[in-house]
Order: C-alpha cells, then structure tokens, then sequence
C-alpha cells in the first residue's frame, strides 16, 4: 500500500483565514475553561468544550496541511 500525499487545495487567503480560526477559537476555549472552572461549574458542563476545541484543533490542522 503505498503512502497517500496530501494534495494542497487552498490558497494562501484559505491557510491564514482557518489559522486565525483555530487559534482564535482555542483562547476563547481556554479562556472558557478558567472561567468554568474560577465558577465552579461542574465537570459534565466543562466537558462541552470539547466541541469547539475539536473545531479549532481542526483549522489548525487544515491550515498545516494546506487542505
């Protein structure tokens, strides 16, 4: 089986446009979490972050591989 390459399908708008999305959600994210926790908001509550880090881990990883 041979290895799959990653084909570069956006341009250079499309990389800072999913970067500055990725990083931008994952200190709204971080800054959530402190204040959850200073708050004390229980721990099932805090899990829902989870959604929007998957979604900036996921602009950063797009933005890296240029897909």
């Amino acid at each position: 089986m041979e290895n799959a390459a990653c084909v570069v399908n956006i341009g250079p708008q499309g990389i800072r446009k999913r970067m500055r999305f990725g990083v931008v959600a994952l200190f709204v994210c971080l800054a959530a979490g402190v204040v959850m926790i200073a708050f004390g908001v229980t721990r099932p509550w805090r899990l829902l972050l989870v959604l929007p880090l998957a979604s900036a881990a996921s602009g950063i990883f797009q933005a890296r591989a240029k897909t």
